[in-house]
C-alpha cells in the first residue's frame, strides 16, 4: 500500500452489526425501553439533519452511524431481526413495483 491509500475498511454485516450493539448496549436498551431509545433516535435524526446542512464529510460519517445505532436498538428491544426484515421486504426488489430497479412514479412512495 502507498502512503497515498487509505487502508481497506473491514465489512461488518447487518446480522453482525444488530449482534454487535446488542452485545454492547442490550441490557441499558431493554432497562430504557422504546419509548426512551425512540427520543434518542429522534434526537440523532435531529443531528444527522444539522450534519447534511452544514457539516462536514466526518460529521456526517459519524451521524449516520448514530442513526443505524439506534434503530438498530430499537429493532433489538423489539426483538426485530433486521437482516430478515430487509430481505423480506425488499430482497425481491422494490416493494412498490416489484423492480429490481424501481419504476414506481416519482409522485409515489417506493
Amino acid at each position: 500500500m502507498t502512503e497515498h491509500q487509505t487502508p481497506p475498511v473491514p465489512e461488518i454485516s447487518l446480522r453482525e452489526f444488530q449482534r454487535l450493539i446488542q452485545d454492547m448496549y442490550g441490557k441499558k436498551d431493554e432497562a430504557r425501553g422504546v419509548d426512551g431509545t425512540f427520543m434518542w433516535l429522534v434526537e440523532e435524526i435531529g443531528e444527522l439533519a444539522a450534519a447534511l446542512r452544514e457539516g462536514s464529510h466526518e460529521e456526517k460519517t459519524e451521524e449516520f452511524a448514530d442513526v443505524l445505532a439506534w434503530l438498530t436498538t430499537i429493532a433489538n428491544v423489539e426483538g426485530v431481526d433486521l437482516t430478515r426484515a430487509v430481505l423480506e421486504k425488499y430482497g425481491t426488489g422494490c416493494p412498490g413495483c416489484g423492480h429490481g430497479i424501481c419504476r414506481c412514479s416519482d409522485a409515489e412512495k417506493p
